[in-house]
């Protein structure tokens, strides 16, 4: 069987890790893409000996640097068959009024530009490639469906990744490219450790939030990211089981 390429962006921790265990677990070859080369390489080494994972160190919010990375990549692997668009940044819960316009670009630089330049560098590659085609799977989270108290930036990234998410599904039909969406809530990752100990609810108050294995997060990824050619799971969502998500909290 043919080689099957991955690129992971936010591969240096957290939901990026998972994934990227997960995917080498089940075979895949591995591009692992953040801004620390140090910390693609602790994901490698994780992985074990035999990995077939390759770092390579960008910055997403760049858009040369983006067209390098797929180059590169291009000339490595010479195709690409899977981008899980998943590097995401936040800043500390502020309440609407107080968010400035530098809260607003860190984390829309990231979690929405980074994730168009690489869909839309991923795309092409895919509509291009010989026989063309691909998977492109966004990092959504519950915050794509409703806000935490104070998060004005990462929830508007997210509901508008939703929105990429669409258009790239319906745009992509035609170049057999599928794109879906893993909407994540509370994976214990160094990210959510605070979940444990107390985090802003609607009702004004602070309460610790169940979390789950990151784990189930890399096996949902994998599940999606292999399925046939002729399907897509546009949305799914994994969550802690008991998180007040569903229902009234």
């Amino acid at each position: 069987m043919m080689s099957r390429i991955a690129m992971v962006t936010g591969a240096g921790s957290g939901v990026g890790r998972a994934a990227t265990l997960a995917l080498l677990a089940d075979g895949w070859t591995v591009v692992l893409v953040g801004r620390r080369r140090e910390a693609l390489e602790e994901t490698i080494a994780e992985a074990g000996a035999g990995a077939k994972a390759e770092a390579f160190p960008a910055d997403i919010t760049d858009p040369d640097a983006v067209e390098a990375l797929f180059a590169a990549v291009r000339a490595r692997f010479g195709r690409l068959d899977l981008l899980f668009n998943n590097a995401g940044n936040n800043v500390p819960t502020t309440n609407f009024g107080d968010m400035t316009w530098a809260q607003w670009r860190h984390v829309m630089s990231v979690n929405l530009d980074g994730a168009f330049l690489c869909a839309n560098a991923a795309f092409r590659m895919m509509r291009d490639q010989s026989p063309r085609g691909g998977r492109i799977i966004n990092n959504g989270s519950i915050s794509a469906h409703v806000p935490r108290p104070g998060s004005a930036a990462y929830t508007a990234s997210k509901h508008a990744i939703t929105g990429l998410t669409r258009t790239i599904a319906l745009d992509g039909r035609a170049h057999d490219i599928a794109c879906g969406q893993i909407d994540i809530g509370n994976a214990a990752t160094p990210m959510t450790r605070r979940m444990t100990t107390g985090v802003p609810q609607a009702d004004g108050s602070m309460k610790a939030e169940p979390t789950m294995d990151v784990e189930s997060v890399g096996r949902t990824l994998v599940y999606m990211a292999g399925l046939p050619a002729d399907a897509n799971a546009l949305f799914v969502t994994v969550m802690a089981t008991n998180m007040p998500f569903v229902g009234r909290g």
